[in-house]
């Protein structure tokens, strides 16, 4: 059985080392040497350096992801409430993100491979939630669309990428547009009145 205490180290040997070096020059060695373990051992828990990449990140945003993952079963609040604390906390995970590789080492070419790697985690980790939430939606009648799966896909891409706002920057205004439009088109898609998802503009 792993041990979690050597996985930890071996994600802690990442993060030491990108705030020194590139990723791209940081090898599977290197970690073990920083880690403090053999070499073969590193791959008794992660097949490869870019699935040690994929761990530390899950590690760093799991906390907000799993409080908004959680929503889906709190039946008891309004779908939509628990919707925009779910985009609430997409945004808050980008913040902190963003946040704690402000001041790193790494290129703009490492930050840019990171950052597509985070946005991929929180796309695909709050799916599940999101689809869930719009399904009870669409149970209660509130929400009218055959495809809630599809719907939670589309409004997580346009608002990782916008609330991030550093794949493709743009200013404040330009953005609440932005988000405007997905409110009309969600609204008009999915048959809730007019103003019904207004705070998602409000979400920034």
């Amino acid at each position: 059985m792993p041990d979690s205490g050597k996985s930890e180290k071996i994600l802690d040997a990442l993060q030491q080392l990108l705030e020194e070096k590139s990723i791209q020059h940081i090898s599977v060695s290197e970690i073990a040497e920083k880690a403090g373990i053999g070499k073969g051992s590193i791959y008794y828990y992660y097949p490869s350096k870019d699935a040690i990449v994929d761990a530390l990140i899950k590690r760093s945003y799991e906390q907000p992801l799993q409080t908004a993952k959680a929503l889906a079963e709190q039946t008891d609040v309004s779908p939509f409430t628990r919707m925009a604390m779910l985009f609430q906390a997409c945004q808050n995970s980008s913040v902190a993100f963003l946040r704690q590789n402000h001041n790193a080492s790494s290129s703009v070419q490492d930050l840019a491979f990171l950052h597509q790697k985070y946005l991929n985690y929180v796309i695909s980790e709050l799916k599940p939630a999101l689809t869930e939430i719009i399904s009870q939606a669409i149970a209660s009648g509130e929400i009218h669309f055959e495809r809630p799966a599809a719907l939670a896909e589309i409004a997580l891409i346009v608002l990782a990428v916008k609330l991030d706002n550093s794949l493709v920057p743009s200013t404040r205004e330009d953005a609440t547009d932005t988000l405007k439009g997905l409110i009309a088109l969600l609204e008009k898609g999915t048959g809730v009145p007019a103003g019904t998802l207004d705070y998602l503009s409000m979400i920034q």
